[in-house]
């Protein structure tokens, strides 16, 4: 009986503990991460459809059974140098709310590295840079081992209507 009685709690102390799982990625060496919960797909990077007048890190479109998925380059939406895509580039394909919808949106990435069982109240605020435009969208940082990762804000970075989010870039 005692064991019962302990394993519920534990079971209790497991709920109610404030860690989510991210889905973590790389790019440009650095180590980002996303709420796992809104991960829908994996998917290898395969030729999308361009989307003409499209800001440059909207890479095109792609079906997926049926539904136009937009895909979004984060290195290009980032500021961050342009590679060549290879074989270990993937399409994250998540699920995200904005303005009330829900949509299915792409994000271009290097690699996927790992899950992590991460607190959010570990996570430090970002410094406050004046002239960072990518601040907006990090969710915090956060230490995972002798690591950091960037957990983003997925909202802000795939608001395509929010003008104070675009970043215009060439590269």
């Amino acid at each position: 009986m005692t064991d019962r009685v302990n394993l519920n709690q534990q079971l209790v102390l497991d709920t109610e503990s404030d860690e989510k799982q991210f889905l973590t990625f790389m790019m440009d060496e650095e180590e980002y991460g996303i709420d796992i919960l809104a991960v829908q797909e994996i998917r290898g990077w395969e030729p999308v459809t361009v989307i003409p007048n499209s800001p440059p890190f909207v890479k095109g479109a792609m079906n997926l059974r049926g539904t136009i998925v937009p895909i979004i380059d984060l290195r290009q939406r980032f500021g961050i140098t342009h590679i060549d895509y290879g074989p270990l580039t993937v399409v994250i394909v998540v699920s995200v709310t904005l303005k009330e919808q829900t949509k299915l949106m792409g994000i271009v990435v290097d690699a996927v590295s790992d899950v992590y069982s991460i607190s959010e109240e570990k996570a430090k605020d970002v410094p406050d840079f004046q002239d960072s435009d990518n601040a907006q969208f990090v969710h915090g940082l956060v230490n995972v081992g002798e690591k950091m990762v960037v957990l983003l804000n997925l909202r802000k970075v795939l608001d395509l209507h929010d003008k104070s989010s675009v970043k215009s870039n060439g590269g």
